[in-house]
């Protein structure tokens, strides 16, 4: 996927975070594991939140990968230590299609 292309999917994924009670921390955390697209808050709960899109639900939601997964794991930890953190988190996904934005709750379980 282009960065723009990105960055358009990322721009609706935080409009939607944004009108369900969501703040926006930060966007694009990177570390020498990968990055994490949106950190956000929420009645008092940090999600890091991967975007993916593609033309329909499956396509998007199949590269979250194991190994993607694992990144963002330690992309998060690394955020949490450098940030001096002890809250309670969870990672989240948000799915971008032409139709619809779609929330995933807490993809590590």
């Amino acid at each position: 996927m282009s960065r723009a292309k990105g960055n358009l999917a990322e721009d609706k994924a935080c409009k939607f975070l944004d009108e369900n009670g969501f703040m926006i921390i930060e966007r694009n955390f990177y570390s020498r594991f990968g990055e994490i697209d949106i950190i956000a808050t929420k009645d008092e709960v940090l999600h890091f939140v991967e975007v993916k899109s593609g033309l329909d639900y499956e396509s998007a939601i199949q590269n979250i990968t194991p190994q993607k997964l694992s990144r963002l794991l330690r992309t998060g930890d690394v955020y949490m230590k450098k940030n001096s953190l002890d809250v309670d988190f969870m990672y989240d996904a948000i799915i971008v299609t032409p139709q619809d934005v779609e929330l995933v709750d807490n993809i590590t379980i």
